[in-house]
């Protein structure tokens, strides 16, 4: 399988070109605006893009977007709900001809596709498993840490955990190719990551005292970002519980 990424110098949000051989169809997932670099992979393997894929609704992952299917003319799928975020926000103005149900299963450029839903970091949220072997987990799942729930169009925790347990449910050797910066997989996650580790009842929490977005909190967990700084884990005192960006936490 042909897999190319870039990554933008602001968002450091990915975008994917993923093709099975040279001269074949192509998959085009998520948009990022710096899209030079793909362009240039689907040239020179001679690739046909025949579909545009979207994780979510954010803005550093559908960037650019009118543009690339303007040049390919391929249909964009996304959720229904993913959809109905997208054209209430506007940064993507074109159609969706394709609205994914969230357990779909299908056949693209010549690979397996199948759905599998992670909502949490953002209702309607889709991971993509490509032919069995390649997940594209969007801002659900990166190397060391998971997504936030406070974004727009976010769910909750519940959701979140959800979500981090379908991907689970894959075979380790799986490889993850997250919304932002490198791959890993899904046994060093299950093995390394933080979060992972406290939701699967592996890690104790810390129970520190902080104060979290100006309220007063409990931090259970505190990990990296993909960013190089810090995420945490943290319990209201109505004892609902958020991800949320190190930045946004007092400490001591």
């Amino acid at each position: 399988m042909l897999i190319h990424r870039t990554t933008d110098p602001n968002w450091v949000a990915n975008a994917y070109v993923v093709a099975r051989e040279d001269g074949g169809p192509a998959i085009w997932i998520d948009g990022n605006g710096d899209h030079d670099d793909l362009h240039r992979f689907v040239e020179e393997h001679g690739l046909c893009v025949e579909g545009i894929l979207l994780t979510h609704h954010h803005a550093d992952h559908i960037e650019g977007l009118d543009a690339v299917r303007e040049r390919y003319g391929a249909p964009v799928h996304a959720s229904a709900r993913t959809a109905e975020l997208i054209r209430a926000d506007g940064a993507y103005t074109g159609p969706i001809e394709e609205e994914l149900a969230e357990d779909a299963a299908f056949e693209l450029a010549g690979m397996a596709v199948r759905c599998i839903p992670t909502p949490g970091h953002a209702g309607g949220h889709l991971a993509y498993l490509v032919d069995g072997t390649d997940v594209f987990t969007g801002d659900v799942l990166f190397e060391g840490t998971v997504g936030g729930t406070r974004a727009p169009g976010h769910t909750d925790l519940a959701d979140l955990k959800a979500s981090l347990g379908r991907l689970l449910e894959l075979p380790d050797e799986t490889t993850v190719h997250p919304g932002h910066t490198t791959p890993t997989t899904i046994g060093a996650e299950r093995a390394t990551n933080p979060f992972v580790r406290h939701f699967r009842g592996e890690d104790a929490s810390l129970e520190e005292p902080v104060t979290a977005w100006g309220e007063p909190a409990t931090l259970l967990v505190w990990g990296p970002d993909y960013d190089g700084t810090h995420k945490a884990l943290v319990r209201w005192a109505d004892g609902s519980e958020d991800i949320v960006g190190g930045s946004r936490v007092e400490r001591g």
